[in-house]
């Protein structure tokens, strides 16, 4: 039987370069780019996809729709790594410890869009504590997020790697219009009624994410505090094997976030800080940008999808 043929549409971007770097030693499966030169053929290009057993497209988001409209063959399926169709829903969202089933469901899938690198931080926070009531669904969210400047793509490390880097600035609030393209999906798939003040930022490290998202209790029903909140993040995620929730005692030793910690990994770390003095808990979230948030997810979907190819 042969393996698999899975074709990478955007090799050359960050994500893809990462996908590339996790895939090229596999033996289960064959892997197929392009040539430089027949990149941006699109006859070419639709020869590919509609060859390959699974599609995994690294490109902005038009581009990535005008991918799958030349997909002819039925038998193809497609992990899409851009934001092109992330809340369509004749589309498996591509986070497996979402919700239960999901891991099954995206097995099963033929188009999986991977979730954005911040609302996986804010989804993996939110959802579980919407679903359990803990969080009331008209709730004021906000959610501060500072990634690593390879978030920007190529223009961003070629802003702090290249000639110009001296000049980089070293850290830089974005998003300041709130109609950044993440919140839609954040809101859609963490189950809130209304869209989040969302504030994303870029420091000068390569990749890794922070995400934090502040709670005040009195806005909550009388008997959540933050060990509610903390018991039912660990129920969620008690058997997730890229999901880690830190122990209390643990998050309360803690003096400072790391966004780098888990760099070079498929894992996310989340944690509950509570201050009972002033009634607030803090949510975070830290993972790598292009691990758990782009590449790693990416090739985790990738092999639950094989288990079923």
């Amino acid at each position: 039987m042969r393996s698999p043929l899975v074709f990478i549409d955007g090799d050359q971007g960050t994500t893809g370069l990462q996908i590339h770097e996790r895939l090229r030693n596999r033996t289960d499966l064959r892997l197929f780019t392009l040539a430089a030169a027949e990149r941006k053929d699109a006859r070419r290009r639709a020869e590919a996809i509609n060859a390959c057993d699974i599609a995994i497209l690294c490109l902005p988001d038009a581009a990535a729709r005008e991918a799958v409209d030349a997909i002819v063959n039925p038998a193809v399926r497609v992990i899409d790594a851009s934001s092109a169709h992330r809340t369509q829903p004749d589309w498996t969202y591509g986070f497996p410890e979402m919700a239960p089933g999901q891991a099954e469901r995206i097995a099963n899938a033929r188009r999986v869009t991977n979730p954005g690198c911040y609302p996986t931080g804010a989804i993996g926070l939110l959802r579980p504590l919407m679903q359990a009531g803990l969080i009331p669904g008209n709730y004021p969210i906000s959610i501060h997020a500072v990634s690593g400047y390879s978030g920007r793509g190529r223009a961003g490390v070629e802003e702090h790697e290249g000639q110009g880097a001296v000049n980089a600035p070293s850290y830089q609030v974005y998003g300041l219009e709130l109609a950044h393209k993440h919140t839609p999906e954040i809101q859609q798939h963490a189950g809130l009624a209304q869209r989040p003040i969302f504030v994303p930022a870029y420091g000068a490290f390569r990749q890794g994410i922070v995400l934090t998202v502040p709670l005040a209790l009195r806005l909550l029903a009388p008997d959540v505090d933050g060990a509610t909140l903390h018991a039912c993040l660990a129920r969620h995620y008690a058997e997730a094997a890229h999901v880690r929730v830190l122990p209390l005692h643990e998050s309360c030793a803690l003096k400072h976030l790391d966004p780098q910690a888990l760099n070079g990994t498929n894992d996310m770390r989340l944690s509950v800080f509570p201050n009972v003095e002033h009634g607030h808990v803090l949510l975070s979230a830290v993972f790598d940008n292009l691990g758990k948030g782009a590449s790693g997810a990416a090739v985790q979907n990738l092999n639950l999808m094989l288990t079923q190819q």
